[in-house]
Parts: C-alpha cells; sequence; structure tokens
C-alpha cells in the first residue's frame, strides 16, 4: 500500500502541473471568445429551461433535462464543495477559493462546448438507449488516426469513476462524529456502503438520475439554508472573509507548497474537481438527455459551475474561514468542514452537514458508477458494463477503509488525464458548435 500511495502522490504532481492548468483556463477563455460570450447571455432561457418551459415534442434520449442537470450536479455538488473546499483552504490558503471562481466562471463556456458536442457527436445503440462521451466525439468526429485519444479517455474514465473521495469521506465523517471509540469501524461502514450502493448501482442510469433528482434538490437547499444562516449569525465577518479571499489569490506565502504557483494550481484542482468542467464528466451524463437541440443541452450543462462552485464551494468557504478553524485544526477534509459548522452553528451545525454529506456522498457515488460503467462498455463492450458495476462495489469498501491522500491522489490523477482528450476534442470541433449554437440561438429569435 505504501508503493501505490508514493506512486499517486508522485503521479499527480506531474499532471497537474503547469502545462494541465494552462490547458483548462485556456480552453474556457478560447470558448468564450470564439462565442463572443453568447451562452452567458442566454442563462436565463438555460434556467428558464431546468423549469419545464421551452418544451419540445421532438426530444430524443435516455432522461430529462433536469435530471440529466442533477445526476450531473450529483457527481460535482457533494464532498467536492464540502471537503474539497477545506481541502483547498488547507493545502493553497484562502486565495485558492479565487482560483476555483476562476474554473467556475470559463468552467460555464468549457461545459456549453463539451456538453453539446456530446449530444451532437452521441450514437443510439441496439438497445435504443444513447452512447455519449468525450471517447464518442472523438470516435464521431475527429480523424480516425485520433482514436487513440478515445482509448485514453476510456480508460482514465474507468478509474476516475472509482468511488474513491466519496466513500472516504463520508466514512470518515462518520467515524470521526459519533464512532470515533469504535474500533476497524471503518470496515463496517464501508461494508454498509457496499449494500446500498448495490441497490442503486445495479438499476443503470434511469434509477441513478431518479435517486440523484430526489436526493440533490433536497440536500442542497438544506446545506444552502444552513449556511446562509450561519452567515447571517456571523454576518459582520462575511465581507472580511471574501476580502481574504480576494487578497490571498496573488499571494506568494499562502500555499502550503509552492508559493503563488502552489495558490493557483490547487484551486485549479480543486476547482476541477468540484465542477469538473472540461474534464468529460459532464459530457457522459448530458450526452444522453432527452433534447430536441444539442445546444438546447449545452445551455443546461453550462449551470452547472454556477450552483456547484460559485454558490455551494463560496459558502463552504466562507463557513470555513469565519469559524477560523482551518487556522487551529489539524484536521483534514470534511471532518475541517464540521467543525467549522460547529463553531458557527453550535451542535446542530455537524448534524446538519452529517445528513448532506452523506446524502452527497451517496448521490456522488451513484453517478461515478455511470461514468465508469459507460467508458467499460466503450473499451470491453456491453457485457463489461456489470462486471465493472461489481468492481466498483468492491472499491467502495477498498476506497473506504484507506487514507484520504490516496484517495484524492487517485481520483486527480485521472481526472487530469480525461482533461487532455476532452479538451483536445472539443477545441478541434469548436467550429462546429459555433455553427449549431448560430443556428439555434437565431431560431430562438424567430419565436
Amino acid at each position: 500500500m505504501e508503493y501505490v500511495d508514493s506512486f499517486f502522490a508522485e503521479f499527480v504532481s506531474y499532471a497537474w502541473g503547469w502545462q494541465t492548468a494552462v490547458l483548462l483556463l485556456g480552453a474556457g477563455v478560447y470558448f468564450s471568445i470564439r462565442t463572443k460570450l453568447k451562452p452567458f447571455r442566454y442563462l436565463g432561457y438555460a434556467f428558464e429551461v431546468l423549469q419545464g418551459k421551452h418544451p419540445s415534442k421532438d426530444e430524443v434520449g435516455e432522461v430529462s433535462h433536469f435530471r440529466a442537470l442533477t445526476a450531473s450536479l450529483s457527481g460535482t455538488i457533494g464532498l467536492g464543495n464540502i471537503a474539497g473546499v477545506a481541502v483547498a483552504i488547507q493545502i493553497g490558503g484562502p486565495g485558492a477559493i479565487f482560483w476555483m471562481w476562476v474554473t467556475a466562471v470559463f468552467g460555464i463556456a468549457t461545459k456549453f462546448f463539451t456538453a453539446t458536442l456530446s449530444v451532437l457527436y452521441r450514437e443510439t445503440g441496439p438497445d435504443g438507449k444513447p452512447n455519449a462521451g468525450t471517447m464518442y466525439i472523438i470516435k464521431n468526429g475527429l480523424p480516425k488516426y485520433m482514436m487513440p485519444l478515445a482509448y485514453f479517455f476510456a480508460f482514465s474514465g474507468v478509474i476516475a469513476g472509482l468511488p474513491a473521495f466519496q466513500a472516504n469521506q463520508v466514512v470518515q465523517l462518520t467515524n470521526d462524529l459519533y464512532f470515533p471509540e469504535v474500533e476497524n469501524f471503518s470496515y463496517f461502514a464501508g461494508a454498509f456502503l457496499v449494500v446500498i450502493t448495490a441497490a442503486v448501482v445495479l438499476g443503470g442510469l434511469k434509477r441513478i438520475a431518479n435517486v440523484s433528482a430526489l436526493l440533490v434538490p433536497f440536500m442542497g437547499g438544506l446545506y444552502l439554508v444552513a449556511v446562509l444562516i450561519a452567515v447571517m449569525l456571523n454576518y459582520q465577518q462575511f465581507f472580511p472573509a471574501l476580502g481574504l479571499i480576494v487578497t490571498e489569490a496573488f499571494s506568494f506565502d499562502s500555499a502550503v507548497v509552492g508559493g503563488l504557483v502552489g495558490v493557483i494550481l490547487t484551486g485549479i484542482k480543486r476547482g476541477a474537481f468540484s465542477n469538473e468542467a472540461g474534464i468529460g464528466t459532464e459530457a457522459l451524463i448530458h450526452g444522453a438527455a432527452k433534447t430536441s437541440n444539442p445546444v438546447k443541452q449545452g445551455l443546461i450543462a453550462m449551470t452547472g459551475p454556477i450552483f456547484d462552485t460559485l454558490i455551494m464551494c463560496t459558502l463552504t468557504a466562507v463557513i470555513i474561514l469565519i469559524s477560523g478553524v482551518y487556522q487551529t485544526s489539524d484536521s483534514q477534509g470534511v471532518t475541517l468542514t464540521s467543525e467549522a459548522f460547529l463553531t458557527t452553528l453550535g451542535p446542530v451545525g455537524p448534524i446538519i452537514l452529517f445528513v448532506c454529506v452523506v446524502s452527497f456522498g451517496l448521490s456522488t457515488i451513484f453517478t461515478y458508477s455511470y461514468y465508469g460503467s459507460s467508458c467499460a462498455k466503450f473499451l470491453f463492450g456491453e457485457k463489461s458494463v456489470k462486471i465493472y458495476q461489481y468492481i466498483f462495489i468492491i472499491f467502495v469498501f477498498i476506497f473506504s477503509i484507506t487514507s484520504l491522500d490516496l484517495a484524492l491522489n487517485v481520483i486527480d490523477s485521472a481526472f487530469a488525464m480525461m482533461a487532455v482528450p476532452t479538451l483536445i476534442a472539443s477545441i478541434w470541433l469548436a467550429p462546429k458548435v459555433i455553427e449549431q449554437s448560430d443556428k439555434y440561438f437565431a431560431s430562438l429569435k424567430k419565436q
């Protein structure tokens, strides 16, 4: 296990170097410029579609707009916004949150492009269900000699789909809050998680989407209300906390490692984990949505970074900064966030956080199983899906008993690898998105 720890620790340091940061941010800037910020002007329309307005009769796909978004958000809203923010502040200081904001703003444009392309180049399988994702964008949109990139993405997606961070942090918080004296508690909790995961994951995308549609809005609302109450109780420290995020974003000594570069890279890495813009996971889910036009689903997808990073991550960061626990505690990840809730809301705070973490963690685990099984299906065919799901369920237990560092490093490494083919394909095919979006926006003006 020590060899595995050291391998991923070394690998992730290379995978998330300046080149990955430049690729992620550069792509978002490029997409924003190419569209002349046009998708941003249709954010209001996108929210209206989510509310059920502007329906179309000729929609084709497996799940609705709303369920596609909630399934996607269940993979992004959750522990990346709760434990991931705590990790970002611990490693990169408060300024890392600023760079998470930057990834989210440009991630709006990136998600518009990747989701639009995913619908545009998806396939319909023998069972009538859509097959979508970066691998199909490359297969059906790029020259044949680019196919190795599709296999590279799918291989990385098989690893990224494993429930490393989520299983680890759900068990850690449960242990730290309620069962600190129970010996080998993580083994019992891991086994319990296995049972719950199997019941949902083996039911396929529709069951995952249905569960996510129930959990994500309710738990997101509960978390939002709890944090807003904490902010109101400590309102005098709200704007100083935001100011600290901005001023420390350009500090040369905020990060534990790397100075200013460390602050930026930490923020971009945790921002990518939070909203997954440009990673390619969003293409897997949104590509399966029922929609009459690829651009329409692209507009839905681009609302994701607003919910998960600009709102949820900011609120979590503010609570941690207001509480001051990041300066005094040795706790890691979600346990640090729990201490911040205790400080700002009293004894009820950790209870609320626990309910949200368990719900978010489970919904994210369910969604990640779909990511990984979709990639396995592309690599090895339909029969591999059930095999992957059983392997996935086993890894729920394995990551329940491993260290937080290993869990983070495994997922961060795979995400960095997925981003490369996703962004290369999206930049290559950007003219196709521009062409489709110009037609779609023109049709809206005629309505």
